[in-house]
């Protein structure tokens, strides 16, 4: 009874060590690229964490520069974490992430997304100023209150003669 008991604790020890050495590998290896925030504007500042790049690295993307990861350690993980500001001419749409640390690659593909933006200002408009169609309307408008103020100013001073 005491063997089989034996047997059994060492068996279910050899197993686990033989669960955790896949475990244990992966973490020299890149994994799980996460990148935040997953959507944003051109000209903006985006996270890149990577898991099992004790070393730190390198991110690459068609919508930022190359990236520096540099290494956090802390807890059981060992992760890098750069910062990539997005250019200023990235295209709305999804954008791969690749990562090489280690020796190793790993892409993420559609890790985040880049909206496009509308030109700051008054209003938010994409023009530097009234163009003629703007300046007729006006006018127009314009004319038509001094005509309907002028009517309504006659008839008031008419009705007074009564």
């Amino acid at each position: 009874m005491r063997t089989t008991r034996a047997l059994a604790v060492t068996g279910a020890a050899v197993a686990a060590l033989g669960f955790s050495a896949p475990a244990a590998l992966a973490w020299e290896t890149p994994s799980n690229i996460t990148a935040l925030p997953s959507v944003i504007a051109r000209g903006g500042q985006l996270t890149i964490t990577v898991d099992g790049c004790k070393h730190g690295g390198t991110a690459t993307s068609n919508a930022f520069s190359p990236t520096t990861l540099s290494p956090v350690h802390g807890g059981h993980n060992e992760r890098a974490r750069g910062t990539a500001t997005i250019n200023s001419n990235a295209r709305p749409g999804s954008y791969d992430i690749t990562v090489t640390c280690n020796g190793r690659s790993l892409t993420k593909p559609q890790a985040f997304t880049v909206i496009g933006g509308v030109r700051g200002g008054i209003g938010g408009s994409s023009t530097t100023g009234a163009t003629p169609t703007d300046v007729a309307i006006g006018g127009g408008l314009v004319a038509a209150a001094v005509v309907g103020g002028g009517v309504f100013w006659m008839r008031r001073r008419a009705e007074r003669r009564i």
